[in-house]
């Protein structure tokens, strides 16, 4: 395996092992992120969170950009990476 294939790997299991150091599962984790205000965006992120998904979310003073804070339930630290990754897929989302 080359280096730049080893590294995400190695930072997964860094943050894998710091997630199970400060959560007790199943709990509820709250997600960031930024996005450009468009009304697809919200509703991808809502189908990604489901339905039982607290969702709230604030514009940006010149409201091109949008701030969501989702807090669901997550059975393990794998169901975090597989939220993370799917809301990665929305073009221009920032993940805080």
């Amino acid at each position: 395996m080359q280096e730049e294939e080893k590294t995400p790997m190695i930072d997964r299991e860094r943050m894998r092992k710091q997630l199970n150091e400060t959560h007790t599962w199943p709990c509820e984790y709250m997600f960031k992120f930024v996005v450009s205000n468009a009304n697809e965006n919200e509703a991808t992120l809502r189908a990604i969170f489901g339905v039982k998904a607290k969702l709230s979310f604030r514009d940006s003073k010149t409201g091109k950009y949008r701030s969501f804070t989702i807090k669901c339930r997550v059975e393990n630290a794998d169901e975090i990476f597989s939220k993370y990754e799917a809301a990665a897929k929305i073009p221009g989302i920032i993940s805080l």
